[in-house]
């Protein structure tokens, strides 16, 4: 029996050794390619892009250097003062722990290397965590604090009053006054900015990109998530991005994000203030990822790129898709919502080529038969049944619903509005909900709508419901992140849960046109993944009297309104049987777009040719080794052939062939510009095609 006991005892040790050496042997590999360490005064991070060396400072960093391994170039910088800072906060750090760990790889994101360090000044507890990614030329931080702070990091009367005053920042007086999240400062005084603020609120705002390129000069305050900085002498730059909301939707907003002096880049406010603050858990700040880049524009966004690939993995079954959603067709949005109607339209969905179909609200307990809904039914807080079909539209449930969607081939998905109410006090409740529709009719896509993050509260709580829920379906879930109305999350902050429903926009009262719908995504696609973007594509015969003008949807082939969304998440925002016969046409060009869809959201996505206008030759170039996809749109003017700038080399020799659309296969080279001539003999029309660069 002793034997026996021994006998078992030793496997148990050997398979215990073997799981070890096994977790080790995964470790490894990204041990070999990120490595960050002390050594002696110094903080050393660094993989095969990037090395940034920091005075370790009691773990209030300082950065010493920043060197860009793809040419060598290295900024050496000309403060001693720490990169981090708080208004009021002076005592000297005291470190309380330093760890490094390997973060595995999951379902949902990359292997990376985590450096978390925590130290006091004061009563205050600071936390740093630095992200490092394998073959990534930025690093990121995230801060966390916790206990009591000497001050209020959010004066009102300054950010009113002090702040709007040039002079007042000119001088460098802002700096006290505001919490410093990220700071380099180099040489020279050659310095050129390119400052990128966003706007989501769609419902509000069509606008959604706006640049600022200023010269560096005396102090300014600029607003937008993200710059890039480039010396003019040296040809280099580097990019500063913070993840957080919007200007518009940022909390304890200092009317701006970045303080630029010539080389000094000053990236301010954690979107918190004192209260915000407990005792006995962490509050996360909003964070920093700070890239390098060559002199071109080209290697500034594949830069910023390669940082955004790095922190999700997409499920392609789940998130390559074709979505119909029932609300588009706005007047008719509830008033079929029913379980005949539905299982109607995903034979015609089906039929159509469509990959998801998701239930708008509507499907829920207790809804009015009304479009306009005001928000959450008056009963929310005390129905829980709410979140369960409603018993008149779907008697015996969704399950007829789920079986059928299965037999012809479709994901269904679901809307959802979390509980507002006390800040989202009742998130876990919620998350409770979403858990028990996944488990009881294996729904893995949720459109989250109807968010309100005016509060710190809010934010912690609703991120606390997505990462639950993500964890309850092991990285399975896809959220369609709604950014169409209040104060959201955005393009750059807790995003990493699936993609951004952009944009309502309905022909009930003549709001769409396609050519605004493509500007919105060639404005962004320099700076966003335009691949975690829903896009929407409507009926373009429903309510065509509703327009009287050229770019009326009617004046538009449909298949070059679903081309438009081709380089994002295509959108059906409409209703099946609202299309007529024609319609169905279609069927053909989505069976072969989604038979290269996974392909070309593979590439680094960029605009090429002209801004969209309704009359410009415009598009998207898709790049990858070796290849890539090129889609050309002419909008609505005379000319048949134009060269349009793509991002490819002069003097490169090119096959094209054709996929989708007007045109036909072709070679050609590039001229000295990068630029190729295209022809489309039709307005409005389009052409998509695969490349192969020829040696």
């Amino acid at each position: 029996m002793i034997k026996k006991t021994l006998n078992v005892k030793n496997i148990l040790i050997s398979i215990v050794g073997v799981s070890v050496s096994l977790c080790c042997m995964a470790r490894e590999p990204i041990r070999r390619q990120c490595t960050i360490e002390r050594k002696d005064s110094l903080l050393v991070v660094e993989n095969s892009k990037i090395k940034r060396v920091y005075l370790w400072n009691h773990g209030n960093l300082i950065t010493r250097t920043i060197e860009n391994k793809s040419n060598g170039y290295v900024w050496n910088t000309t403060d001693r003062t720490p990169d981090m800072s708080l208004p009021g906060v002076s005592t000297r750090a005291q470190l309380l722990s330093f760890e490094v760990d390997t973060i595995p790889e999951s379902t949902s994101h990359y292997s990376y290397i985590a450096a978390n360090m925590v130290y006091a000044m004061g009563d205050l507890q600071i936390k740093r965590v630095i992200r490092l990614y394998p073959d990534c030329p930025a690093i990121a931080s995230d801060f966390y604090f916790k206990g009591t702070a000497p001050g209020n990091w959010y004066l009102p009367q300054v950010v009113n009053d002090s702040l709007r005053d040039i002079r007042f920042v000119r001088h460098g007086k802002a700096r006290k006054y505001v919490p410093i999240i990220e700071k380099t400062a180099f040489p020279g005084k050659h310095w050129r900015y390119r400052v990128v603020e966003f706007f989501e609120m769609t419902d509000h705002l069509n606008n959604l990109v706006q640049e600022y390129r200023p010269l560096g000069f005396c102090e300014r305050l600029y607003r937008g998530n993200l710059l890039f900085a480039q010396n003019e002498e040296q040809k280099q730059g580097l990019f500063f991005l913070k993840e957080a909301p919007s200007s518009n939707a940022q909390l304890n907003y200092y009317g701006g994000d970045y303080l630029t002096f010539f080389g000094q880049i000053r990236m301010i406010g954690f979107g918190i203030n004192k209260e915000d603050l407990s005792a006995d858990a962490w509050t996360q700040g909003y964070s920093s990822v700070v890239g390098v880049y060559a002199d071109t524009e080209y290697d500034a966004l594949k830069s910023l790129r390669m940082y955004q690939n790095k922190l999700r993995k997409k499920n392609t079954p789940t998130e390559e898709m074709v979505m119909m959603n029932t609300w588009g067709d706005w007047q008719d949005a509830t008033k079929n919502l029913n379980e005949k109607y539905i299982l109607e339209e995903l034979d015609l969905c089906a039929k159509l080529g469509i990959s998801h179909y998701q239930l708008d609200y509507g499907w829920q307990t207790s809804v009015k038969n009304l479009p306009s809904h005001s928000g959450q039914n008056e009963n929310y807080r005390d129905n829980e049944n709410y979140w369960l079909p409603d018993k008149q539209r779907f008697p015996k449930g969704l399950t007829p619903i789920v079986k059928k969607a299965k037999q012809v081939g479709i994901e269904l998905g679901l809307w959802f509005e979390p509980n507002y109410n006390d800040n989202y006090a009742h998130w876990a409740q919620d998350a409770k909900y979403l858990i028990r529709l996944h488990q009881q009719y294996g729904i893995r896509v949720f459109k989250v709508d109807g968010l309100r993050i005016h509060n710190k509260k809010s934010e912690e709580r609703v991120d606390s419901l997505l990462m639950t829920l993500s964890e309850a379906l092991n990285d399975g879930v896809c959220i369609n992140l709604d950014v169409t109305a209040d104060k959201r999350f955005g393009y750059f902050f807790k995003n990493r849960y699936g993609n951004i429903f952009l944009e309502n926009r309905y022909t009930d009262w003549g709001g769409y046109y396609p050519y605004q719908t493509l500007r919105n995504l060639w404005m962004l696609s320099k700076y966003v993944p335009t691949q975690n973007i829903q896009l929407e594509f409507l009926n373009k015969w429903r309510y065509a009297d509703k327009y009287n003008d050229a770019y009326a949807p009617a004046n538009y082939n449909f298949e070059y309104l679903f081309a438009i969304t081709m380089m994002a998440q295509p959108l059906a925002w409409m209703q099946a049987h609202n299309l007529p016969p024609e319609g169905f046409e279609l069927s053909s060009v989505i069976k072969r777009y989604r038979a290269y869809q996974n392909r070309i959201h593979q590439g680094l996505i960029l605009p090429i040719g002209d801004e969209p206008s309704g009359q410009s030759w415009t598009g998207f170039q898709s790049i990858q080794e070796q290849g890539g996809f090129l889609l050309v749109f002419r909008e609505n003017n005379s000319q048949k052939t134009a060269l349009i700038k793509t991002w490819l080399a002069p003097h490169e020799k090119v096959r094209m062939h054709h996929i989708l659309g007007e045109g036909k296969d072709f070679l050609t080279e590039t001229n000295g510009n990068g630029e190729i001539l295209f022809s489309l003999d039709e307005e409005n029309s389009y052409s998509l095609y695969q490349y192969e660069i020829l040696k």
